[in-house]
């Protein structure tokens, strides 16, 4: 393990800890903690969405798919980002309306209870259940793209990297709750795109340009070319469904409501769509080119999502290599940190506040808050104990859980009727969507 590698990703995991640090000594209350007061503008919202929606997948298993199947996995990413333009587009300013004016909701349970007047709270209860169960199988998805950067990085065991990672990526969501993690996806993000950008471009460089690595690729299998390779209707169908499961996904939608102004949604979705046609096209040109490269340098990749790892390592400098390397760790804790809030918010309003302690006071909901980051994250480890784990069929399970669960509850909240109590506040917030 050269030193120069270790020092720059040192580097980037100390930065991200210091911004907990600081975000720490500014939260006072459960509002900051979970949706950072409602403060965010819209480049760090743009950014932090999608940095926590594309996860370690970005960077390991969409590449690896592409590596492994060719062209045929691209119907994942049009899907995708078909899905993130639609909900930026239908979602994104209604919802922020919604949960502010409808009593300050601050998490999606607390959302779904006010909006269909649950005074039992057993909409509040399943949709609370329903969010800690699927992300923790999303968030040990995270855990093992973590162990395996550091196991190939570090020259680790699976099991000590798994430690290792997971002490990294909890830290900084436990200290300064959800600014912290907008913040440092801010800064996950752009890492990831520009990994994303520089990467791909170096491996048609060194493959003599484009149609020279295309035709690497096509002497390896011909098949690697064919868009319907393998296909039939219902699978591409299925593929593109994933695009889907953006209405659903809690940690995603969260930005949404924590925006400073839903004036700001347009300039956000214009930063956060352009970010991610970006970083998804390098995705697949990283995998696609990816494998023509290890194979005219007689490389054997073992485990495909580990290709993008293999490209820093073998195409760069140790400095580089190790900045590119915490871009993986980047995309990994830009999702953690956000499930692991999540899952810490409904806990702690949905379950905690609301059920058991209705008299709790803020500073003693904060700490509630960071002590069930703790527990969900060790579940998450536990479960992720075991290093045959797919990143992206862990990913699977999340997302296809999410979408049965939430989508249409959340998609059709508006169109509901309302009862005379709440007429006056949804008349205000028609009024403000109109604007």
């Amino acid at each position: 393990m050269d030193l120069s590698v270790l020092i720059s990703f040192s580097l980037y995991m100390v930065v991200m800890v210091g911004i907990g640090i600081y975000f720490y000594l500014k939260t006072d209350d459960l509002s900051d903690y979970v949706l950072g007061g409602r403060g965010l503008g819209p480049l760090v919202t743009a950014l932090s969405a999608g940095a926590s929606d594309m996860s370690g997948w970005l960077l390991l298993g969409l590449p690896g798919m592409m590596y492994s199947q060719g062209v045929v996995g691209s119907w994942i990413a049009i899907g995708l980002t078909l899905g993130a333009f639609l909900n930026w587009h239908y979602v994104a300013k209604p919802l922020r309306l919604y949960t502010f004016h409808l009593d300050d909701a601050i998490t999606i349970p607390d959302y779904f209870s006010n909006r269909f007047e649950d005074k039992q709270n057993w909409l509040r209860i399943v949709t609370a259940i329903v969010i800690l169960v699927f992300y923790t199988l999303y968030t040990s998805s995270g855990l093992v793209g973590g162990a395996k950067l550091f196991e190939a990085t570090f020259d680790m065991s699976y099991s000590t990297a798994l430690i290792t990672g997971s002490i990294i990526i909890v830290s900084y969501t436990f200290l300064g709750g959800y600014n912290a993690v907008s913040w440092t996806d801010l800064i996950q993000g752009i890492l990831m795109m520009l990994a994303l950008i520089i990467t791909p471009i170096v491996v048609i460089f060194e493959l003599g340009g484009v149609s020279e690595a295309v035709s690497a690729v096509h002497a390896i299998d011909p098949k690697n070319l064919d868009i319907l390779r393998g296909s039939t209707f219902i699978g591409i169908v299925s593929f593109l469904a994933w695009g889907l499961g953006y209405f659903g996904q809690p940690h995603i939608i969260v930005r949404f409501m924590s925006i400073r102004d839903s004036k700001d949604i347009g300039t956000a979705k214009a930063v956060g769509m352009s970010w991610m046609i970006v970083s998804v096209i390098g995705s697949l040109m990283t995998g696609f080119f990816g494998l023509a490269y290890v194979a005219a340098n007689g490389v054997e990749l073992q485990d495909s999502e580990k290709i993008f790892i293999s490209l820093s390592q073998l195409l760069f400098n140790p400095w580089i290599a190790g900045f590119l390397l915490a871009a993986i760790l980047a995309a990994i804790m830009s999702t953690i940190d956000s499930q692991l809030l999540v899952s810490s918010s409904v806990l702690t309003r949905d379950l905690y506040h609301v059920l058991l302690r209705r008299n709790a006071t803020n500073t003693e909901l904060v700490w509630v808050g960071r002590a069930t980051v703790i527990i969900i994250a060790l579940i998450a480890w536990y479960i992720s104990t075991d290093r045959n784990s797919s990143v992206l069929e862990l990913v699977s399970y999340a997302w296809a859980g999410f979408i049965m669960a939430t989508i249409c509850v959340l998609l059709f909240s508006k169109k509901q009727q309302v009862s005379d109590s709440m007429r006056l506040k949804f008349e205000e917030v028609h009024l403000k969507l109109k604007e």
